[in-house]
């Protein structure tokens, strides 16, 4: 759990540390200085956190906007969110950082390519013993989950699979899949625990 949880995408630290540096360039201090502390507060969590604890979702989506305040400075318009978070919802306990690295791949496989800007949802839902996780892009989709493609390579939503086995055993599904209407979903059921 611990090798799983620490996998930072070193791609989203080379890509942030090249947008602060290109905004020192450009004598945008004050933008740097606050990617550079918004970065040191995302590293921190993520780090000082125990992989083996679970937080809470408010808690997780709090890590969340950290990450996203970050990327947020190197797609601005291009990078919008919409939340949709039941109440009882909030005080869900989930693995800590479960979220980041799907988002991650949204931006990687969707925001980053779509020039006219690209929207990503975060849906949570308390569903009697249930906690139903739901994101989403508007993004190009992927080949990797047409019909008959074969197992992706990628590494967020691999890891994010075997915590999730690894931490419930049967009880929990992950799913992903290309949306109808264009990009990507990716549900994921857990039991619902509280603190």
């Amino acid at each position: 759990l611990r090798m799983l949880r620490y996998q930072l995408n070193p791609h989203f630290l080379f890509n942030t540390l090249n947008a602060i540096s290109t905004l020192v360039l450009d004598g945008d201090n004050q933008t740097a200085n606050r990617m550079v502390t918004s970065l040191s507060a995302f590293l921190r969590h993520s780090l000082d956190a125990d992989p083996m604890q679970r937080v809470t979702l408010k808690q997780e989506l709090d890590a969340l906007n950290l990450y996203l305040g970050i990327e947020k400075v190197r797609f601005a318009e291009r990078l919008t969110l919409r939340s949709d978070v039941d109440d009882d919802a909030y005080g869900a306990l989930l693995p800590s950082l479960l979220l980041q690295p799907l988002i991650e791949n949204a931006i990687k496989y969707a925001v980053a390519k779509c020039e006219d800007g690209c929207r990503i949802g975060i849906r949570a839902h308390a569903n009697g013993e249930w906690l139903d996780l739901e994101l989403t892009d508007n993004g190009p989709g992927s080949p990797a989950f047409a019909p008959g493609a074969p197992e992706s390579n990628g590494v967020g939503l691999r890891n994010t699979r075997e915590r999730l086995a690894t931490l419930y055993g049967e009880r929990q599904r992950p799913c992903a899949e290309n949306r109808p209407e264009g990009g990507v979903r990716v549900r994921i059921t857990l039991p619902l625990e509280t603190q």
